[in-house]
């Protein structure tokens, strides 16, 4: 069976056991009929990234970075997307004539599960809040300013709006800062989603807080999460990372083939793999 593999990509990072990529990539192959594909992982620090990528043979097309290898993959590309430089990071690495081309799905990730969150409600003009000002924070911001919210809140326990400050270059969404604590019910209060990009510890005993409005949590491990269940019991509506995760494999699924992602089948294969 092997024999007739011709073209491969895989998922990096490190640790890499866990991911769930191989699941929906390879149910993405199935369901199209791209019985030459095969999808594999490898694992890979941000030290490591250029000699696996560099070194790959020509059957791989393309690569899924997750972290601690995204930052060296946007440093590692010789071409990148406009949405991955202004985010500082890339998640997706696809072969190019010329070398690699960077990009980061986590835009297409958030947008996706918000649309599934809001049931396709419109942004345009409301208030969001984010929860975090890390790697996953700048693609949810970046995709909540692309869907025309007007003002995002960033809740964190230190002022980091500054670093963020380029994303809203050029744009008319407006950004504030609040401390992760107590305080931010005002902010979430008056908020039409709320985004949560940090680890369930990271906001524990402030969840009630925090679940004044829609949830995403970008959490999905150990489901549900606290955060989530808060909302569902304050009458939100809620939904957890398993959705962004799928929602991203999409695009890289359609950038290493060049095939329409398949993502009713990869997204009940995620599901189906995680109990849902």
């Amino acid at each position: 069976m092997s024999s007739q593999i011709t073209h491969r990509a895989a998922v990096l990072g490190s640790p890499i056991e866990h991911s769930k990529s191989p699941v929906l990539h390879t149910a993405g192959f199935t369901a199209t009929g791209l019985t030459q594909w095969e999808y594999l992982r490898f694992e890979c620090t941000a030290d490591q990234l250029p000699e696996i990528v560099g070194g790959a043979d020509e059957s791989f097309q393309g690569f899924s970075v997750t972290m601690p290898a995204k930052f060296a993959a946007l440093r590692f590309a010789t071409e990148v997307t406009e949405r991955a430089r202004a985010i500082g990071s890339a998640n997706t690495l696809v072969r190019t004539a010329d070398g690699w081309r960077a990009d980061n799905t986590d835009v297409d990730g958030i947008r996706g599960a918000l649309t599934e969150l809001l049931h396709g409600a419109s942004l345009s003009g409301k208030r969001a809040v984010v929860v975090g000002s890390g790697g996953t924070a700048r693609p949810a911001i970046f995709a909540l300013i692309d869907m025309g919210v007007a003002h995002i809140t960033v809740v964190n326990r230190s002022d980091r709006t500054g670093e963020l400050k380029e994303l809203f270059d050029a744009t008319s969404t407006t950004l504030s800062y609040l401390p992760l604590n107590q305080s931010a019910a005002g902010a979430t209060s008056h908020a039409d989603v709320v985004i949560s990009t940090v680890p369930a510890s990271a906001i524990a005993g402030l969840e009630v807080t925090l679940a004044k409005a829609p949830v995403m949590d970008v959490i999905y491990d150990p489901w549900p999460t606290p955060l989530v269940l808060a909302a569902r019991a304050a009458g939100k509506a809620a939904i957890g990372g398993h959705v962004m995760l799928a929602c991203q494999a999409y695009g890289q699924f359609e950038q290493f083939t060049g095939v329409k992602a398949p993502t009713q089948d990869m997204r009940a294969a995620l599901d189906k793999e995680l109990g849902f």
